[in-house]
């Protein structure tokens, strides 16, 4: 017996349906009578973010880009930084994360945790040298450029829709 089901156009439904007009439990389903497949919603991608320039050459696409390559670690601090409007005491940073449930991160490894940001700036960011994030070490203050944070917030909000797209592991290229 051949029973064709095109897996592209077909729902689960209709191609129960076909399996079972074919052994003969539903003698009365044919492919004429099957329903019409709902259409595929459009899942969101980094190509339905903006290219205009925000501040110094960063889009939200670049953005975007820059924390899907991060360390899960340096994403997370990242994140928390753009939760805080942008501005956080490294005294701060340390405290959240050194409980935190789900990336704790020791008090002495904030630092050493964040160089992905740097490394992962040169090879994504804009051609200029502007940075993402800055410590300011007289005050031992984080601080994110405050004209990338509402774009930072969309990059985390397509993030949170397609967590497929972010580096994982720290093995992952």
């Amino acid at each position: 017996m051949r029973l064709p089901i095109d897996t592209e156009r077909d729902t689960y439904e209709q191609a129960i349906a076909a399996v079972q007009a074919a052994y003969g439990f539903n003698p009365a389903a044919t492919a004429g009578s099957w329903p019409e497949a709902p259409a595929l919603e459009a899942r969101p991608g980094p190509q339905d973010l903006s290219g205009k320039d925000l501040w110094e050459g960063w889009t939200d696409r670049l953005l975007f880009d820059t924390i899907a390559a991060l360390m899960p670690g340096a994403r997370a601090v990242l994140r928390r930084l753009t939760e805080l409007g942008g501005t956080a005491s490294y005294d701060d940073i340390q405290a959240h994360f050194a409980g935190h449930p789900r990336t704790p991160i020791p008090k002495d490894r904030i630092g050493g945790t964040l160089t992905s940001v740097r490394a992962v700036r040169r090879r994504i960011g804009p051609d200029n040298n502007t940075r993402l994030l800055e410590l300011d070490d007289r005050v031992r203050v984080y601080r994110i450029e405050p004209a990338l944070v509402p774009g930072l917030q969309r990059a985390f909000d397509l993030a949170d829709a397609r967590p497929d797209l972010l580096r994982q592991h720290p093995g992952d290229s």
